[in-house]
């Protein structure tokens, strides 16, 4: 798995119990590197940050995680596993888009969406899905072809507009594909009456291999709306957060006092400088 593109999960103070949540609901994963501030999961080969400060949001389901699992049963264990002191969305049934789906929170404020597919159908395990909605909806299309052209190794799986009947506009997106960097992401619109909006508690990290691609992204993705925040972080003119890395970032915090050293000046940066953290 190539993990350059990863979702950035914020749980203050609580990433040591989350991580042994997580590991024991999917049972096929690791904890790739640890630090105080910042654990790096490996779930199936994908990579999950987890942050244990920052933010002052917590998640919600404007960005959820698609889960697909190949079996019923599958399926079923993940659900008994994350619905532990967690809120049901939709209940775990058989849909006409999946012989057993469910969508619920965890006890963290993380949303999953469980499916049972064919790998044809969904080839990646763990999929981040925008839901476009509030001053956002009908935002979907627009967002998609920005970030897949954007940045390299990108394009549009296949996009299902609402028919007449559904309970929303049919120009709105009813379930999009899409992939920046060979990373299968997925969007929809929606006009419901949701109580959230993309928050920086959920961000997509992209990792950097140097200043001019750092530069690059940090410029497109700050404009016409966007605009920085600190540490790395930004928000672009769709509302989603990212923080934009360099790819040897959680190399360097292995090591605790260099990890000092570096986050001193870290925290004094809005756009990472790569050359300052590595003389750190």
């Amino acid at each position: 798995m190539n993990n350059v593109v990863y979702p950035c999960l914020t749980i203050k103070g609580k990433i040591d119990e989350a991580a042994d949540f997580y590991l024991d609901a999917f049972g096929d994963g690791v904890v790739a590197s640890s630090s105080p501030i910042v654990k790096l999961l490996h779930l199936s080969g994908q990579a999950f940050m987890l942050l244990n400060d920052g933010p002052a949001t917590v998640p919600n389901p404007a960005i959820s995680f698609m889960v697909t699992s190949r079996t019923p049963e599958e399926t079923d264990r993940y659900w008994s596993k994350l619905s532990e002191g967690g809120s049901v969305m939709m209940a775990l049934d058989a849909y006409p888009w999946s012989a057993k789906y469910g969508w619920l929170q965890d006890k963290y404020g993380v949303s999953w969406q469980l499916m049972t597919a064919r790998e044809s159908e969904v080839p990646q395990k763990f999929c981040p899905t925008f839901m476009f909605t509030g001053p956002h909806v009908g935002q979907a299309k627009a967002a998609i072809d920005f970030y897949t052209q954007l940045f390299p190794q990108s394009g549009i799986n296949g996009i299902l507009h609402y028919a007449e009947g559904e309970g929303d506009k049919t120009e709105y997106i009813k379930h999009a594909q899409f992939s920046i960097k060979q990373y299968l992401m997925m969007a929809m619109d929606s006009t419901g009456p949701h109580n959230f909006n993309f928050v920086d508690a959920v961000s997509i990290v992209m990792e950097c291999e140097d200043q001019a691609e750092i530069d690059r992204y940090w410029s497109e993705l700050t404009a016409n709306g966007g605009f920085e925040v600190a540490c790395g972080w930004l928000v672009d003119r769709f509302g989603v957060s990212w923080q934009i890395i360099p790819r040897a970032l959680h190399e360097w915090l292995r090591d605790p006092e260099r990890a000092q050293r570096m986050m001193q000046r870290l925290f004094k940066m809005k756009k990472l400088i790569i050359a300052e953290l590595a003389s750190a």
